[in-house]
């Protein structure tokens, strides 16, 4: 009995201990390029203010190779209510609440998964009161035999992994919680980089909202000029009838405007998990926003391991790849142990006496032999869907190293619109003050003035157009280079299963 069992034990260690049947995952290696752009990578952004003028949001940003991302990437805007509307919606969003629920059920049905590298074990106890013929026990002349019979033991069922299939189970669900990991940390980072966005947006309404007002008082008072001066015969009817339109035309803007605003107001209610009707925060201006000077310029060697999609993915490409050998593991001999001890006996008190005692020990190899196909072609399908996760992979890196591309020229050409906008502001800015000098010496009429309002008025909303632009892609750089999660701990990510051991 005792080699029997040594000879047992050994063999389950031998069998645990060999390789799994299907292909090891490695993580893909990065793509062999330099940089995002072709020709050299950018230094530097053009500087946009002129000499001696500092324009808010104007200054140049420096791109410093292999900078870190700090965690929380939004503070460099230096708004304490950025900060705090962040923090509320980190709190309180749905969304992100969804991903974490999801993050802990992955990682309990992988915990689960693992019990499967540990003996089934079980106990049972039966008591039962039966009436027999002596003649079933080939003793007819007893007649009738009336008798109770106790039974308890203890029952083991080990299922020998012998091929695998079991770790590549257990890995695939692993992979699976990776997933979700870095799904929830990419629900993270678009969480933060849409409420940036969504603020400047609306800081950037707000504005134009506002010089659109004060070209409409411009353009009111001018079309009152034209009236007065259409009374006395000073003007025509038609420059009375033009004014009129260009005023209505200037009119129809201000209602999608402030569409928008409250558009984008209900939106930053739905990021903190909050109704519209029951939001309340600071309204948002440009003013209060700060422009980061350096920006960082990840190596692309680094940005797969940085961007959370590409992790993502790249955790479904491992879930795919173990799923092969699931599958291969399928298709091989089943070992199978099990066992049980216990007794049996007419009295409960009896029942573990010596003489009572019965156990049995049984081992079994169970092969496929014929299942119409359907082991192969499961087979077939899951190296296909390791497939599919190869190329979706491939495509989300493609994805990650174009949108850096794209942030990195647009903040460029950021720069570029800003200072052109910047001095169309200014010399609107200088046209108006001469006017109004020419007019308080009599060489300029009031009309050349409002006109001259209205050229400054249109200048100043493309320069809060240009502005805004700049803070939204500044965002957007930090979102594409990852958001600097690997820096931050105010998540729980790690899987609540303490014993990830194998036997």
């Amino acid at each position: 009995m005792k080699r029997f069992r040594a000879l047992v034990f050994g063999l389950t260690a031998v069998l645990t201990a060999g390789c799994a049947v299907g292909p090891d995952f490695k993580s893909p290696p990065p793509p062999a390029t330099a940089g995002y752009v072709r020709g050299d990578a950018p230094q530097a952004t053009t500087a946009t203010d002129a000499p001696g003028v500092a324009t808010p949001g104007g200054g140049a940003q420096h791109f410093i190779s292999d900078l870190d991302i700090p965690g929380q990437w939004w503070t460099l805007f230096r708004s304490p209510d950025l900060n705090e509307l962040i923090e509320r919606a980190l709190a309180h969003n749905p969304t992100l609440e969804a991903a974490q629920a999801a993050l802990r059920q992955a990682n309990e049905t992988a915990a689960a998964e693992r019990g499967a590298f540990w003996p089934s074990v079980s106990g049972s106890y039966s008591a039962t009161r039966s009436k027999s013929s002596g003649a079933a026990f080939g003793v007819p002349a007893f007649g009738s035999l009336l008798y109770t019979l106790n039974s308890a033991s203890v029952n083991v069922s080990y299922g020998i992994d012998a091929f695998g299939g079991t770790r590549r189970q257990v890995e695939a669900l692993q992979a699976q919680a990776d997933y979700e990991r870095y799904a929830l940390e990419a629900s993270y980072l678009s969480l933060t980089a849409n409420i940036v966005t969504t603020a400047v947006s609306e800081a950037s309404t707000r504005a134009q909202i506002a010089a659109t007002e004060a070209i409409v008082q411009a353009e009111q008072q001018q079309l009152d000029i034209i009236g007065r001066r259409v009374a006395v015969g000073g003007a025509s009817r038609a420059d009375l009838a033009q004014q009129q339109a260009t005023l209505a035309n200037t009119q129809t803007t201000l209602p999608p405007l402030r569409n928008q605003l409250a558009q984008l107001h209900n939106q930053l209610a739905a990021y903190t998990g909050a109704l519209p009707a029951e939001f309340d925060s600071r309204p948002f201006t440009l003013d209060t926003l700060q422009l980061p000077a350096d920006l960082p310029m990840s190596l692309p060697s680094k940005l797969v391991e940085q961007r959370p999609d590409v992790r993502e993915y790249e955790a479904l490409l491992h879930e795919a790849t173990a799923q092969v050998g699931v599958a291969t593991a399928n298709m091989l001999p089943q070992l199978t142990l099990t066992g049980s001890y216990g007794g049996e006996a007419a009295k409960f008190s009896e029942l573990f006496n010596p003489a009572a005692v019965v156990w049995s020990l049984a081992a079994s190899v169970t092969q496929p032999l014929f299942k119409g196909g359907q082991l192969l072609h499961q087979r077939r399908a899951a190296i296909a869907a390791a497939q599919e996760a190869a190329a979706n992979y491939k495509s989300t890196v493609l994805g990650a190293f174009q949108n850096v591309s794209n942030s990195l020229i647009a903040l460029e050409s950021d720069a570029d619109a800003f200072k052109a906008n910047s001095d169309a502001e200014r010399a609107a800015a200088e046209s108006l003050r001469l006017v109004q000098a020419q007019y308080k010496s009599g060489g300029a009429s009031y009309t050349q003035i409002l006109t001259a309002e209205e050229t400054y008025q249109n200048a100043a909303v493309a320069l809060v157009k240009a502005r805004a632009q700049r803070y939204a892609d500044t965002a957007a750089l930090f979102q594409s280079l990852g958001g600097g999660w690997w820096n931050r701990n105010d998540l729980d990510t790690r899987s609540t299963d303490c014993c990830k051991g194998q036997p």
